[in-house]
This record gives structure tokens, sequence and C-alpha cells, in this order.
């Protein structure tokens, strides 16, 4: 009897545990979708910042592109083995 009793009593604890897990449950099936989604958005998307640092990343490519050439038609005038397109006149010997 003591046993019926006490299961009885236990019940509504028990009952509350079950309710909050399917709850809990339920709410991660319906906001699975909406992370999914915006996860998939956020990865095909490109902010603004990240732009701008590609377009800075580039930008310093060029720049040192450009450094490179400069040492290079520098060289070649100070060796006397200018090309048709060098502008020697800005080299300093």
């Amino acid at each position: 009897m003591r046993k019926i009793l006490f299961a009885l009593a236990l019940s509504p604890l028990l009952s509350a545990c079950v309710v909050g897990a399917v709850a809990d449950t339920a709410v991660a099936v319906v906001t699975l979708p909406v992370k999914v989604v915006s996860a998939g958005v956020d990865a095909a998307t490109t902010s603004q910042s990240e732009a701008d640092e590609k377009r800075g990343r580039a930008l310093r490519k060029q720049e040192e592109a450009r450094g490179r050439l400069a040492r290079e038609m520098a060289e070649r005038c100070r060796k006397g083995r200018a090309r048709l397109a060098d502008d020697c006149t800005i080299v300093q010997r």
C-alpha cells in the first residue's frame, strides 16, 4: 500500500519532468530550420567589413607588384640594360 501511495505522490513530479523535456524538444525542433537557414545566408553573403578587408588585400597586392616592377626597372637602368618602356630619368644613379 505504501508503494502505491508513494508512486501516486511522485507521479505529478515526474510528469512535470516529462512535459519539460517534451517542450524543450519541441522548441529545438521548431528553431532548427531557422538556425540552418540563417547559417546558410550568412555563409552566402559578404558583410561590409569582409568586403573592405578583401579590397584592402587586393590593393596591398597591387602595391607590392608595382614596387617590385619599379625596383626591377631601377636595377635595369643602373646596369644600363633599360627597356624601351623604362623611364630611367626618375632613377637616381
